[in-house]
C-alpha cells in the first residue's frame, strides 16, 4: 500500500484465510482503508521470529465490502481468532459498524522462504 503521496504505507492486521484469499478488515478512514480504497494493489507479510526464522509475502489484488452481514461474520471470525471463542461476538459487533470494511486480497504472487538462518 502507498499513501497518497506515494510513499510506503506498513501496517500490522489480523487476518483469517477463505480458500485461497486472505481477508481482514480496516476503516475505510484509515491511511490502509484510504490507501486500498484509492488503488487495490497490497503486500502483505508474515514472519516466523523464532530461529531458523521464515516468511511468506503475499502480493494481490484487494477488494472491498461493507456489507454489514459480512462485517459482522468476518468481524467475528478474526476476532475469535485473535481474541479467543469467548470474546468472538463482542469484536465481531464492536467491528461491524461503517466505517468499517471487510478487505480480501486475492494473491497474484506467494514468496515463501524457510529456515533463512540456516
Amino acid at each position: 500500500m502507498v499513501r497518497a503521496d506515494g510513499s510506503p504505507h506498513v501496517a500490522p492486521i489480523w487476518i483469517e484465510l477463505d480458500g485461497d484469499e486472505v481477508v481482514f478488515m480496516t476503516s475505510a478512514s484509515t491511511v490502509k482503508g484510504r490507501a486500498i480504497l484509492r488503488d487495490p494493489r497490497v503486500s502483505l507479510c508474515w514472519d516466523d521470529e523464532r530461529p531458523p526464522f521464515s516468511f511468506v509475502t503475499v502480493t494481490g489484488m484487494a477488494t472491498t465490502s461493507v456489507d454489514s452481514a459480512d462485517l459482522l461474520y468476518w468481524g467475528t471470525r478474526i476476532g475469535g481468532r485473535y481474541m479467543g471463542a469467548e470474546r468472538a461476538e463482542e469484536f465481531g459487533r464492536r467491528n461491524a459498524v461503517p466505517p468499517e470494511m471487510v478487505v480480501r486480497v486475492k494473491p497474484s504472487r506467494i514468496v515463501t522462504k524457510m529456515n533463512v538462518a540456516d
